[in-house]
C-alpha cells in the first residue's frame, strides 16, 4: 500500500518544555503544522506555581492571545490548595467554579459545584472505622438538604462472617434506588446482589431513619443478580436477573478462553469456542459459536495489530468466505494512516474509482485533518438522525462513492470546521462550529451567531443546554444528563427522552416518550448487570417485552443475545444471537448471526456518524444500538460514555470533562482530535489500543496480590507458602513470618489500586545485555498525585514505552514491573544486583534472572553467618525477590503442582550454592471447561 505519512510535516517540530529554577514547567512549546512546507505555528502554553511548588494557573495559546487584547479574559485554570497540597478551589474556563473541603484525614466533607450544588459526608464517630454513613445535598433554592445517598453496614453477626459481609456495607440507597449486597467472596468479589429501582415519579431523599418511608419510594420488583469466582476473583458464571446464565473459563495466566450462555429454560450454547494467545498477551485467533473465526497478525518491532481475517472456514457448514480482511498501516509514532478492507473490491461510480480504502492525514500535533473513504451515495449531509439503512443488503459495493473530509482547528485545539466533498453524489457541505472567545465551549454555527453568545448557551458548570432550536436539554444537580426535549410542542405535552442513574455514574434507566394522536408511546429501558430488559407501551398496554443479555467483548468482537418474552417483531426467531465485529476503536461495522449469516454492515466517518449502513431487514436494523466506539446510540443522535454524552455531528462532548485536564486544558475535545487512534471508554480520559497493556498490566498485577495475599490468609497453606518463602528469602525463615509477608503484599496492594501506571512509572531504554534498568517508580510524584487522586478515572500517558529493540511490553511483563516499581515506593526495596544474566542482549526476560547467590544453610562460623544476615536483608529488600514471590505464590493457588516443579528446579541448583532463585513459570495448560 502506497502510504500518506510524510515525514516533512514533522520535521522540526518538538515538544519544548521550558522549566524555572524549581524544576516546574512554566512553558510548553509545541510546534504547529499542517501541511508540508508550510512555515510552524508556535504554540505556548504558560504555568504558574505558588510558592509552595503547587501549579496555581495554566493559560492556552488561543485565550493567552485573546487576553492581549482583553483584559476580562481569565486562563483555562485557576487552583488553590491547602497546607498539604490538597486543592481546594478550581476555577475553570469550560467547567466553572468547585470548592472541596476535606477534614484531618483527607476524606471529603464538603463540596461546591459550579452550579451552586452543596454536597456534605457524614461519617461514623473517630472511635468507630471512621465508615462513610450519608451523602447529602442541597441546592441553592432548596431550604434543607436531601439525603441523596445512605450506606448501611453489616455487623459482626455468624452469619454475615459467612457471607464474608463483616465489615461490608450490605445497603445503599442512592440515585438509582436500592442496591443491596447478599454475598462477597473472600478476594471481595460480588456473589449476590440485587436492584430495587426508584418509582418514576420519586426523586432521590433517604432523610430520616425510617426504612419504611424509604421502601415506599421504591418500585416493587427486585432483580437480583448472581454470580460465583474462582480464587482469584475473576468470574465464573452469571446469572441475570431474568435466570440467563453466562459461564466463563482461563487459561493458567487468567486470560478468557471460553464463554458460555444458557437462556432460561434452553440448553447451554458456545459463544467463545477458543482463544489463543501470543507470549506477549495478544489475541492470535479466537474462534466464536457461530463457527466464524478471527486471525490477528502484529507488526514483530511494535507489536501493532497490521492485520485481521474474519472468515468461515472450509470446515464450516455454510462453506469457506471471507467475511472482511483489513489491513492497517502506521506512521511511525503509531497513528494509523490507511486501512484496506481485502475482503472487497474496487469499483467504479459515475467514472470514479472507489477502493475500499480509508487513509488519514495528520498535523504536526498528530490531530486528524485529513480522511478519505467512501459513503452511500444518496446519504446526504450528517446530522443528529441516523440515514435510511440499505435494505436488502447489497450484493456488491456499487452504490458506494468516495468522499474526502478536511478537518480545522484553532490554537486551543477546537474543532471549528468539517469540510466534506463527495463530488461525484454531490454531496458537498461544510459544518461550522463557533468557539466562545472566553472558554472552550462551543456550537453548531448558526446564523447571527457570535464567539460572544456561546457561553449564554451553557449553564455556569459548563453544561450545553440545547442540542439545537426546540431541543432543550436538562441536567441534574450532579453534571448528569436528566432529559432531551426531542419535540417541543406549544399546547401540548413534548416528546421526550429522560435518564436515571446510580451513584456511581451508570445510567440505570432511559424512558423515551413520544406522543400520538390517541396515546403515549414509551419505550422503557433497564439496564442491570449483563442483561438489558426493553419495554414498549402504547397507552397502558404492553406491545413488546425484550431481554437483551450482553455477553460483553471478546477481541474485537462483542455478543449480545436478543430473547422476545412477549410480541417478537415480524418473521424474526423468539431468541436471536447477534455477534458484533469491532474495528480498532470498538465501533460495530459487522454483524453476524448464530448460523454466520450478515445481518448488517456498518462504517462510520472518523469522529462517528454513519457512512455507510445496510441490513438485510429494516426490523433487524432497529435493534442495533452499539455503534461507534462500542456504545450506544440514543434515539436523540448522542452517544452515552458514561460520565458524559457524545455529539458526533460536530466532534465534541456535550459537557465539560470531570476528570479535568487529564485530556489537556480543553475540556471537550474528543480524543485529543485523533479519533483514530484514541477511544474513550468513559467520557474522561483518551487511550488507545495499545495503551491497553498497561491497563491489563495493571489488572494483571492486582489480581496476582490479591490471589497471593488470599493463599497466604488460609492457614492451610502454610507449609506450600513456607516453601516458596524459604526459596526466595532463606531457608532459616520460619512461619511466623508469613504475616508479615502478607501484610508487606497487601500494602503493595492498596498502592498498585491508586497506581497510574504510565504516570507513575517512567519505562527506559535497555543499555545492553547486563541487568540494567528498565523502568523506575517516580516515588515523590507517586505520593503527590495519590494524595491529589481523581475520582473518576485511573489516568495512563499517551506515551508507550518500549525496552531496548524489543516489541512493546506485553501485559504480563507490565504487571511484573508495577508491581516490583511500586514495591520501591510502599516497601522501600532496592534494585540488587543478580548472579544470572540475561537470555540474550536486549531482553528482559526477568522469570529467568536468579536472585542473590547466598551459601546453603550448613555449619557457618560468625562470620559467615552475619554475611548470611545482611544477605538475607537484600533478599528481603531486593524488589524482584518480592514480585517473584508473589507470582509463584499466584501459580501455585491456581495449580498445586506447580510447587512440584519449583521444588525440582530448586533442588537442581543446589549444588551451586543456591539458597534462592526464580525459576521459569508453568506452562500455560487448557482450562476445564467445567
Amino acid at each position: 500500500m502506497i502510504s500518506t505519512f510524510d515525514p516533512t510535516v514533522y520535521a522540526g517540530t518538538p515538544t519544548v518544555n521550558v522549566l524555572d529554577n524549581r524544576g516546574l514547567t512554566v512553558r510548553e512549546i509545541a510546534f504547529h503544522r499542517a501541511n508540508a512546507g508550510d512555515n510552524a505555528d508556535i504554540q505556548i502554553t504558560h504555568h504558574q506555581y505558588d510558592s509552595r511548588g503547587n501549579r496555581s494557573q495554566s493559560l492556552d495559546p488561543r485565550l493567552y492571545d485573546l487576553m492581549q487584547t482583553d483584559n476580562t479574559v481569565q486562563p483555562n485554570f485557576h487552583w488553590q490548595y491547602d497546607l498539604i497540597g490538597t486543592v481546594l478551589r478550581t476555577i475553570s474556563a469550560d467547567a466553572g467554579c468547585t470548592v472541596t473541603l476535606r477534614d484531618i484525614e483527607t476524606r471529603p466533607v464538603l463540596n461546591i459545584n459550579a452550579i451552586g450544588v452543596t454536597q456534605t459526608w457524614q461519617y461514623e464517630d473517630n472511635a468507630l472505622p471512621g465508615r462513610l454513613l450519608s451523602i447529602s445535598e442541597q441546592s441553592a433554592d432548596e431550604k434543607v438538604p436531601r439525603v441523596i445517598e445512605r450506606f448501611i453496614w453489616a455487623g459482626h453477626s455468624l452469619a454475615q462472617k459467612n457471607l464474608n459481609l463483616a465489615g461490608q456495607y450490605i445497603r445503599h440507597y442512592d440515585t438509582a434506588g436500592l442496591n443491596q449486597r447478599s454475598s462477597l467472596s473472600l478476594t471481595g468479589t460480588l456473589l449476590s446482589q440485587s436492584l430495587q429501582l426508584l418509582k418514576d415519579d420519586q426523586i432521590p431523599d433517604w432523610c430520616g431513619d425510617n426504612k419504611s418511608v424509604w421502601q415506599s419510594k421504591l418500585e416493587n420488583e427486585i432483580y437480583i443478580t448472581e454470580n460465583t469466582a474462582d480464587a482469584t476473583g475473576a468470574p465464573l458464571t452469571q446469572i441475570d436477573a431474568k435466570g440467563n446464565k453466562q459461564r466463563l473459563a482461563y487459561n493458567v495466566t487468567g486470560q478468557l478462553e471460553g464463554r458460555w450462555l444458557t437462556l432460561k429454560g434452553q440448553s447451554e450454547q458456545v459463544i467463545i469456542r477458543s482463544l489463543s494467545y501470543s507470549a506477549a498477551g495478544q489475541k492470535i485467533d479466537e474462534e466464536h459459536g457461530n463457527g466464524v473465526v478471527t486471525q490477528y497478525t502484529y507488526e514483530p518491532e511494535t507489536q501493532r495489530l497490521i492485520h485481521i481475517i474474519t472468515q468461515r472456514t472450509k470446515k464450516h457448514p455454510f462453506k469457506e468466505k471471507l467475511l472482511q480482511d483489513l489491513l492497517y498501516e502506521y506512521d511511525p509514532v503509531g497513528n494509523m494512516v490507511s486501512i484496506f478492507n481485502q475482503a472487497k473490491s474496487a469499483h467504479f461510480w459515475r467514472n470514479q474509482k472507489v477502493v475500499p480504502k480509508n487513509t488519514y492525514s495528520y498535523d504536526s500535533l498528530y490531530q486528524l485533518i485529513q480522511s478519505t473513504g467512501h459513503e452511500m451515495a444518496n446519504i446526504g449531509q450528517q446530522n443528529n438522525q441516523m440515514p435510511t439503512p440499505l435494505i436488502p443488503l447489497p450484493s456488491d459495493d456499487k452504490i458506494y462513492t468516495k468522499y474526502i473530509r478536511t478537518y480545522s482547528y484553532d490554537r486551543g485545539n477546537n474543532l471549528t470546521k468539517i469540510q466534506h466533498n463527495a463530488p461525484a453524489s454531490r454531496n458537498i457541505y461544510t459544518t461550522e462550529i463557533t468557539v466562545s472567545n472566553r472558554s472552550n465551549r462551543a456550537i453548531l454555527s448558526q446564523s447571527a451567531l457570535t464567539p460572544e453568545d456561546v457561553d449564554a448557551q451553557f449553564d455556569a458548570g459548563g453544561y450545553q443546554l440545547a442540542l439545537q432550536k426546540g431541543q432543550d436539554l436538562s441536567w441534574n444537580q450532579r453534571g448528569e444528563l436528566q432529559q432531551v426535549t426531542t419535540i417541543s410542542r406549544n399546547n401540548s405535552t413534548a416528546d421526550k427522552e429522560w435518564y436515571r442513574y446510580s451513584a456511581n455514574a451508570m445510567r440505570v434507566l432511559k424512558v423515551n416518550e413520544q406522543q400520538t394522536s390517541n396515546s403515549t408511546q414509551q419505550q422503557r429501558v433497564v439496564y442491570l448487570p449483563g442483561l438489558e430488559l426493553r419495554t414498549t407501551k402504547s397507552g397502558t398496554k404492553t406491545t413488546e417485552n425484550l431481554q437483551v443479555i450482553t455477553i460483553g467483548k471478546a477481541g474485537h468482537a462483542q455478543v449480545r443475545a436478543l430473547l422476545w418474552e412477549k410480541i417478537n417483531p415480524g418473521d424474526t426467531a423468539r431468541d436471536q444471537i447477534r455477534y458484533s465485529y469491532d474495528n480498532l476503536i470498538g465501533s460495530s461495522v459487522l454483524e453476524l448471526d448464530a448460523k454466520s449469516r450478515i445481518i448488517s454492515r456498518e462504517e462510520y466517518y472518523p469522529y462517528g456518524g454513519t457512512a455507510v449502513w445496510a441490513a438485510r431487514k429494516q426490523i433487524e436494523a432497529d435493534y442495533k444500538t452499539i455503534k461507534y466506539s462500542g456504545k450506544e446510540q440514543d434515539k436523540t443522535g448522542l452517544y452515552y460514555y458514561r460520565y458524559r454524552y457524545y455529539q458526533p455531528w460536530i466532534g465534541r462532548w456535550l459537557s465539560a470533562d470531570p476528570a479535568g485536564t487529564v485530556d489537556g486544558l480543553n475540556l471537550y475535545q474528543m480524543v485529543r482530535n485523533n479519533p483514530i487512534r484514541y477511544q474513550d471508554e468513559s467520557g474522561t480520559n483518551a487511550h488507545d489500543k495499545a495503551q491497553a497493556a498497561f491497563k491489563e498490566g495493571k489488572k494483571i498485577a492486582i489480581n496476582q496480590l490479591k490471589t497471593a495475599s488470599s493463599f497466604l490468609k488460609n492457614s492451610k497453606n502454610n507449609e506450600s507458602a513456607l516453601e516458596i518463602y524459604k526459596i526466595f528469602f532463606g531457608s532459616h525463615q520460619e512461619v511466623d513470618q508469613l504475616p508479615q509477608w502478607k501484610k508487606r503484599i497487601d500494602s503493595v496492594m492498596h498502592g498498585l489500586d491508586k497506581l497510574k501506571t504510565t504516570k507513575h512509572i517512567n519505562y527506559q531504554k535497555d543499555k545492553s545485555g547486563s541487568s540494567s534498568t528498565v523502568a523506575d517508580l517516580d516515588v515523590e510524584e507517586y505520593k503527590k498525585r495519590s494524595e491529589r487522586k481523581n475520582a473518576y478515572v485511573n489516568v495512563y500517558s499517551d506515551a508507550l514505552k518500549r525496552v531496548y529493540e524489543d516489541p512493546l511490553l506485553g501485559s504480563e511483563h507490565v504487571a511484573h514491573i508495577a508491581i516490583h516499581e511500586l514495591s520501591h515506593g510502599v516497601l522501600h526495596t532496592q534494585d540488587h544486583k543478580y548472579i544470572g544474566v540475561l537470555s540474550h542482549p536486549g531482553s528482559h526476560d526477568l522469570t529467568d534472572l536468579l536472585s542473590i547467590l547466598m551459601p546453603p544453610a550448613n555449619e557457618q562460623d560468625k562470620t559467615e553467618k552475619q554475611r548470611r544476615a545482611t544477605g538475607s536483608r537484600k533478599a528481603l529488600e531486593n524488589a524482584d525477590s518480592f514480585t517473584l514471590s508473589v507470582r509463584y505464590l499466584y501459580y501455585t493457588a491456581q495449580d498445586p503442582n506447580f510447587l512440584l516443579s519449583l521444588r525440582r528446579e530448586h533442588q537442581e541448583f543446589s549444588h551451586k550454592r543456591v539458597d534462592r532463585l526464580i525459576v521459569t513459570p508453568p506452562k500455560r495448560t487448557k482450562a476445564q471447561s467445567g
